[in-house]
C-alpha cells in the first residue's frame, strides 16, 4: 500500500506556507516505474512541466532515463541537474532556441513538418547526434476535459498526418504523439490503434516512439499489466525504443501544501482567510477548476462547521472551495492540502506580493525535515524588475 504523504510530520517543525515532499513517497513511485521499465522494455522520462524540484534530482536520476523540457530553459535545467537523457519538444523553436538547446539535446520533436523543415538542415549538421521526430496529432480523443485533451478539433498541438509526406520524414528517427491525460492504460490502447492505422507504415524507417504523457502509472487503481503488454507489443511490432513521459506519475501523491488560516469572517457563511492564494499557489483550482483536498475534511455540510476557504490576494475570486470541519476552525490552525506537488509547485506565481511558499523535503526514515528554499521579498522584485 503506498504510504500517506508526510502523515506522521510535526507541522509545527513546517514554516507555513509551504510544500513538503516526502521522499518515501517519491521513492514508491519511483520503483514502480522501475519496475516498468524493466519488464516493458520501455524508458521513462520525468516532465520537468510537471514536477521540476531538481534538489530531488539525485534520487530520480537513479531510476529515470532522463527528461523531457518544453523549451531551453527546461532543457538547460535538465541538462545541468539531472544528467542524462535530454528531449525537447515545444509548439514552435525560433532560431535563438535552437542554439541554445542544440549543444545539449540528445532528442528533439518539432511540432509540424513547417517547423521541422526550418531547423532540419541546422540540426542534422550539428556536429553531434541528435535524434528528431515529428509529434504527431493521431486524431483520437479520449479525454473527459477539452481543455487538456491535445486530440480536440482544432489543436495547436502536433501535425495531422494527413499533412506527412514520405519526403517530410527525411532524417528523422522517430515520432511522437501525446493525448493523455491522467488517463488509464486503455486509452493508450485505443490511441496506439488510432496511430498504427495512421503512421504504422513509417515505423519501418524509425527506431524510436515516444508515447508521451499523460499515464497515471502510479494511481492505485492503474492498469499496469495493461501497459507493460502495450509496450512490448508495440516495440515488437515496430522494432523500437520507446519512451514514456508522464507529467504527474512521477510526483503523483507525494507531497502536500501547509498553510494556516489567518481570520475568520462572515458573509452568507463562514470564511476562512488563509496564508495561501488559490490564484498566485494553486492556479488549477481555478483554471481547471477542481477541489484539492483539505486532511481532515469534509463536503459542504457533512460535518458540523462549514466554510469557505480563502486565498490572500485582493482577487475576489481567490476562493481555494467549501469545506466542512469537525470543529470550527481558528487563526494560526494549519491546515494540509493534500498532493499539491505536481502541476503546483511549477506553475505558482507572486502575484500581488503573497509570501511565496518554501519548499521542504521530509525524510520519514530519519525524520529529516529539510527546508530547501525561503523565498524572499527580493525575489518578488527581481523578477520584475
Amino acid at each position: 500500500m503506498k504510504p500517506v504523504p508526510c502523515i506522521d510530520l510535526d507541522l509545527k517543525r513546517v514554516p507555513s506556507p509551504a510544500f513538503v515532499v516526502d521522499l518515501a513517497c517519491l521513492q514508491y513511485n519511483l520503483e514502480i516505474l522501475q519496475d516498468i521499465q524493466a519488464r516493458s522494455g520501455a524508458k521513462i522520462l520525468l516532465a520537468l512541466k510537471g514536477f521540476a524540484m531538481w534538489k530531488t534530482f539525485p534520487l530520480l536520476r537513479k531510476y529515470l532515463a532522463g527528461v523531457c523540457a518544453s523549451g531551453p530553459w527546461e532543457a538547460r535545467l535538465g541538462h545541468e541537474e539531472f544528467g542524462k537523457e535530454v528531449h525537447v519538444y515545444a509548439p514552435g523553436f525560433t532560431d535563438q532556441d535552437m542554439d541554445e538547446i542544440i549543444p545539449i539535446a540528445d532528442k528533439i520533436s518539432f511540432n509540424s513538418v513547417s517547423q521541422w523543415r526550418r531547423h532540419r538542415k541546422r540540426v542534422l549538421g550539428a556536429g553531434r547526434k541528435i535524434d528528431c521526430s515529428i509529434r504527431v496529432n493521431p486524431e483520437c480523443s479520449t479525454g473527459q476535459v477539452p481543455l487538456y485533451d491535445p486530440c480536440v478539433a482544432g489543436s495547436r498541438l502536433g501535425q495531422l498526418t494527413s499533412a506527412i509526406t514520405e519526403d517530410d520524414l527525411e532524417g528523422l528517427t522517430g515520432l511522437h504523439f501525446h493525448t493523455l491525460c491522467e488517463q488509464n492504460a486503455d486509452a493508450l490502447e485505443l490511441t496506439l490503434e488510432a496511430f498504427d492505422k495512421r503512421c504504422g507504415k513509417w515505423m519501418k524507417h524509425l527506431n524510436w516512439l515516444n508515447m508521451g504523457g499523460g499515464h497515471h502509472i502510479t494511481r492505485a487503481d492503474y492498469d499496469r499489466e495493461l501497459l507493460v503488454r502495450l509496450i512490448r507489443e508495440t516495440s515488437a511490432l515496430y522494432d523500437v525504443q520507446v519512451y514514456l513521459e508522464p507529467g504527474e506519475a512521477v510526483a503523483l501523491g507525494t507531497g502536500i501544501l501547509v498553510g494556516s488560516v489567518v481570520d475568520i469572517t462572515h458573509n452568507a457563511g463562514a470564511i476562512a482567510i488563509m496564508d495561501l492564494s488559490a490564484t498566485a499557489h494553486m492556479p488549477d483550482t481555478l483554471e481547471m477548476p477542481y477541489r484539492p483536498d483539505i486532511r481532515g475534511s469534509g463536503l459542504p455540510g457533512e460535518k458540523n462547521h462549514d466554510y469557505k476557504i480563502g486565498g490572500l490576494s485582493c482577487l475576489a475570486g481567490d476562493v481555494i472551495n467549501h469545506y466542512s470541519f469537525d470543529a470550527p476552525l481558528h487563526p494560526g490552525q494549519p491546515l494540509i492540502f493534500e498532493d499539491m506537488v505536481h502541476y503546483t509547485m511549477v506553475k505558482t506565481t507572486m502575484f500581488n506580493g503573497v509570501k511565496h511558499p518554501a519548499i521542504c523535503t521530509w525524510d520519514p526514515a530519519s525524520d529529516e525535515l529539510k527546508v530547501v528554499r525561503r523565498f524572499r521579498y527580493e525575489d518578488y522584485r527581481d523578477r520584475l524588475s
